[in-house]
């Protein structure tokens, strides 16, 4: 399926919907721009994580209240999260209560401090974009995972960071911009 014309006359990716709402405003104004900052690639990575099994939809339903009980995603602050913080957060019905997810989410806070002496999170994310970004023009041509993001996973686990998986990777990179994800057809491709 290729980009979808919404009532408002512009052409989208279909996952996005032909109504306002909450997945079309993500696909608008977010999903597939550069986003910079260690906090902002960590938050990323997270909820990527958490997303696994289920629809984006409802992690970004529940975003808000990740922002708040992953303080911002600051690293060193969910670095030192202890058995009280985890336990507060399973207690927490507005964010994805799965005791894994947020052990990874703790685990990957510790390994983004570890990476700074390495040139940070952020730079190792985008060293992995693709030399040749994919265009596609159809749903059936978009990938769930590349040799980039099959890097990026290794790279990554290699560095102490866990639920990174090559489809989780390939998420992260469409949604943070390391390439343009957009369908070719859809009024957000850059080109």
């Amino acid at each position: 399926m290729g980009p979808l014309t919404g009532a408002d006359g512009l052409a989208r990716c279909p996952w996005a919907g032909d109504q306002p709402g909450l997945m079309r405003d993500y696909h608008d104004h977010e999903w597939g721009r550069p986003v910079h900052g260690e906090a902002a690639h960590l938050e990323r990575l997270t909820l990527e994580a958490f997303q696994s099994g289920l629809s984006w939809s409802t992690i970004l339903r529940k975003r808000e209240a990740f922002r708040e009980v992953f303080r911002g995603f600051d690293a060193d602050t969910v670095a030192r999260f202890d058995d009280a913080d985890r336990a507060r957060l399973m207690d927490d019905a507005r964010i994805v209560r799965n005791r894994l997810k947020i052990e990874a989410a703790v685990t990957n806070a510790r390994a983004t401090v570890a990476l700074r002496e390495a040139g940070g999170l952020e730079a190792l994310v985008l060293s992995f974009a693709p030399e040749h970004p994919p265009a596609p023009t159809d749903t059936a041509a978009v990938a769930t995972t590349s040799p980039e993001s099959v890097a990026l996973s290794k790279g990554l686990k290699k560095r102490g960071f866990v639920f990174v998986g090559p489809t989780t990777m390939q998420a992260l990179m469409e949604a943070t911009g390391v390439f343009d994800p957009h369908l070719v057809g859809c009024f957000r491709r850059a080109g």
